[in-house]
């Protein structure tokens, strides 16, 4: 078994279906303000903060007024959280299976998510997992997002693990490249986008789900 003493979790897109439930509240809203907006244009923005993407959207919707975009983030934001408020948000596959492996075998996990505080606890709490993380590190709590390594840092002084202990698991790229620039190794379990080969080969591995995550640990 691997000396692992920590795991960090990204979470939209890893723990939780969340890429696909923003996807469609995004397309839903460009579709009502006619905004040229597909799945390709969505996959630009995983993984970016969102104060980045807005800007990002502004600028590349400008035309359509400045209003008109404003109404297009704020209806299709609006829309995705009040899904997450109702609950309705499927686990990806294996996340309660790695969770039971981890706790018994007292190996620490802390979350470390691009979205905010507030999402991240009702996403938690309502899939009944939010006591299986000792600490939670959100947008709120670093200056720079990802690619910048600064989360995984502050999430492995959480753990009060070295970075050759610690595992990051995430599923796109910028998360990825975070990890990597913190020196902790990442396996990444891709949701929406594949990585590149480049990128891959700097992972630990590129797994389908998190069920394989348990074998990686074990052998």
């Amino acid at each position: 078994m691997k000396e692992i003493k920590g795991v960090i979790f990204d979470m939209d897109g890893l723990i939780f279906d969340t890429e696909a439930i923003y996807y469609q509240a995004q397309q839903q809203a460009a579709d009502q303000y006619n905004i040229p907006f597909d799945k390709a244009l969505y996959r630009e923005y995983i993984g970016i903060a969102d104060e980045e993407a807005w800007e990002s959207l502004h600028q590349r919707f400008a035309e359509h007024g400045k209003d008109t975009v404003q109404k297009f983030i704020d209806d299709s934001w609006g829309e995705a959280h009040r899904i997450f408020h109702s609950g309705e948000v499927d686990l990806k596959p294996g996340v309660r299976e790695l969770l039971q492996f981890l706790e018994e075998h007292e190996i620490p996990r802390v979350v470390a998510s691009s979205n905010v505080r507030p999402v991240i606890e009702i996403l938690l709490e309502h899939a009944g997992i939010r006591d299986k993380f000792q600490a939670i590190v959100s947008a709120e709590d670093v200056k720079l997002a990802k690619p910048n390594p600064e989360i995984f840092n502050i999430a492995r002084a959480h753990l009060g693990t070295s970075a050759e202990q610690t595992l990051v698991l995430e599923d796109a790229q910028h998360g990825v490249q975070a990890a990597i620039g913190a020196g902790i190794p990442v396996i990444m379990v891709p949701d929406m986008i594949q990585p590149a080969e480049g990128l891959a080969q700097q992972t630990a591995a590129v797994l389908p789900s998190l069920h394989e995550v348990i074998d990686y640990i074990q052998n």
